[in-house]
């Protein structure tokens, strides 16, 4: 996940910029958020944020792959601890459920931003969607190897069906909906799918 970097990229004026962008999201919401609205609030010019990002959008995907980068790092250490592939299909739906109700809907600081991301299709968005494809696809790949899932049905078949499955957990936007649920719903989802993968 990647982002166009302005100014001094070891500045820690950025990070300044950042922290304070997320706090003013978090109280005002991204969308109905400007950069003048955010100039103000932290005691900078407009002139001065625009030395360091081009748009507000630049500052809400630093946010928004910041905490999708979290998610991951938290994904690869769980799934490094499952000893098989069943245990890491159950792995998978549950950090991704309780990560991102962690993450974006917690005091709902950073709903709004996610949702931004994942409508608009922001860079941070589509990366993580594709490491989450790839996830999957290895995790289908060492359950057929040790014959703990079905070999019949076209790996990219499987893998699309069960990324379909995970997507309303994955998607903030779809999350919102199941939020009081989705710990629940991530175990129920992960039931189906490993019923489907049986040999």
């Amino acid at each position: 996940m990647s982002t166009t970097t302005r100014g001094p990229s070891d500045h820690n004026i950025r990070d300044q910029i950042v922290d304070a962008a997320m706090e003013y999201f978090s109280h005002y919401g991204f969308e109905k958020t400007t950069v003048s609205d955010l100039a103000r609030s932290i005691g900078f010019s407009k002139a001065y944020i625009y030395k360091f990002f081009s748009s507000k959008q630049e500052i809400g995907e630093v946010i928004c792959t910041n905490c999708l980068t979290e998610i991951a790092r938290r994904l690869e250490a769980a799934l490094a601890a499952s000893s098989s592939a069943t245990e890491k299909i159950r792995t998978l739906f549950q950090v991704i459920a309780l990560g991102g109700t962690e993450l974006f809907f917690r005091e709902r600081r950073l709903y709004d931003i996610a949702a931004v991301s994942s409508r608009d299709r922001w860079a941070a968005a589509v990366d993580y969607e594709a490491g989450l494809r790839k996830t999957v696809v290895d995790i289908l790949q060492e359950g057929r190897s040790a014959g703990e899932f079905e070999q019949t049905t076209p790996l990219d078949e499987t893998a699309a069906a069960v990324y379909l499955v995970l997507r309303p957990l994955a998607d903030p936007i779809q999350l919102q909906i199941y939020l009081d649920t989705a710990e629940a719903d991530a175990a129920l989802l992960t039931a189906v799918v490993l019923r489907s993968l049986k040999p």
